[in-house]
């Protein structure tokens, strides 16, 4: 998951990636590693990471109900992370990996990839980036072999209102932001620009739930996300 998978699935864009300034605050490209593996393999983690030297993050395994659903180990100098999510990413919205962690690998599959960004609500300029690169390298289709899979998007969407609103919000950034950065050559600013529109008019076009329906009549008035304020809070 996260960045490093991003790099993975397009090596090709490596340089692109890298002129788009996606650095954090450090000057690192990257610092961390987001992976996601099946509840069941919970027991076996901290035994492995142990024998490549990454230590167990004592603050969150005093946090039980934390530590049962996401593990955290950091290398010797605690300056490299490790994250390990258990079937589901909880953050601004929910994504469930349950029976799809075998669609793709090493990393999720690119429909999953372009979700964990588009579901945030305060979305960065790195998630930006991340999407763009993402939206370059991979057509949109409607399965998982090498395409962003629009047909498993848009059904998961259509039962969704609150993370088809941040989805589709974050989809018209994406489309503002790669106008405008000038490390994009016209061509590669019209295929992000062409793919996140074949990808909003199926969302668009897919019947919506019954369930959607209702939430949208709601709206914003009422809240339609999670706050993400702390690494260790966990519903």
């Amino acid at each position: 998951m996260g960045a490093v998978a991003f790099r993975l699935h397009t090596p090709e864009l490596a340089d692109l990636h890298k002129r788009l300034n996606r650095l954090n605050n450090s000057g690192a490209e990257f610092t961390d590693l987001d992976l996601i593996t099946y509840g069941g393999f919970n027991q076996k983690l901290e035994p492995f990471f142990d024998s490549i030297g990454y230590v167990a993050d004592e603050h969150a395994k005093y946090q039980i109900h934390v530590w049962a659903q996401r593990h955290f180990y950091h290398d010797a100098t605690a300056r490299f992370k490790i994250d390990v999510f258990f079937d589901k990413l909880e953050m601004s919205h929910t994504i469930d990996f349950r029976n799809r962690l075998e669609m793709d690998s090493p990393t999720i599959p690119l429909a999953e990839l372009l979700l964990e960004k588009m579901q945030i609500v305060q979305i960065n300029e790195k998630d930006i980036k991340d999407t763009i690169i993402l939206l370059l390298g991979h057509d949109i289709a409607d399965d998982d072999r090498d395409h962003i899979n629009a047909a498993y998007i848009t059904s998961l969407l259509a039962g969704d209102w609150g993370l088809w609103y941040t989805t589709t919000n974050n989809l018209d950034k994406v489309r503002l932001f790669s106008s405008r950065y000038e490390q994009l050559s016209e061509k590669e600013k019209a295929t992000a620009a062409s793919r996140i529109d074949a990808l909003k008019k199926r969302i668009d076009d897919f019947p919506k739930s019954a369930k959607w329906k209702m939430r949208a009549r709601i709206g914003t008035k009422r809240k339609w996300y999670r706050d993400v304020e702390d690494r260790y809070v966990a519903e």
